[in-house]
């Protein structure tokens, strides 16, 4: 079920610097991948336990089960953005809405890092680092919340 406009709200309130964080210590310290990063710290928030993300967004790491392709962090803000939205199988009309939110997200993503992809933004191949993956979750947390923010101005 969709989280409520006070649930989402209680998300926004938090500290985004400490969240993000947090976000990267879980894969530094525990050797979560960037998507188990990003959606473990914000599991106490979602209703859904960490062991549940965790094993979840496990093959979403480097790229998208180690293919390098679409950045983890990202695809992890999208499971937190979708658990925010979703409304359960009964209901199956929220896709619009949190396909938006992602758009919303990928806009920020690009603004900033102009790549979605993960062997882009780490330099492989000899190119150029756009962004570490501690700074891909650090953003991708940043930017979950900054949409969740627009997500509240029209509930």
């Amino acid at each position: 079920m969709a989280l409520t406009a006070d649930q989402i709200q209680m998300i926004c309130n938090l500290d985004a610097d400490e969240l993000a964080a947090y976000a990267v210590d879980l894969r530094a310290s525990r050797g979560y991948n960037c998507a188990q990063g990003v959606v473990c710290a914000f599991a106490p928030y979602l209703g859904v336990s960490e062991e549940l993300l965790f094993q979840a967004t496990e093959a979403f790491g480097s790229g998208m089960g180690g293919t390098t392709e679409t950045c983890g962090a990202i695809t992890g803000a999208f499971v937190v953005l979708g658990l925010v939205n979703s409304e359960g199988p009964a209901t199956p009309t929220t896709k619009g809405v949190t396909y938006a939110l992602d758009r919303a997200f990928l806009d920020c993503w690009r603004e900033q890092n102009e790549t979605t992809v993960c062997r882009e933004l780490k330099g492989l191949g000899g190119g150029q680092v756009i962004r570490t993956c501690p700074g891909c979750i650090e953003d991708a947390v940043h930017f979950t919340l900054q949409v969740l923010q627009e997500l509240l101005r029209v509930k």
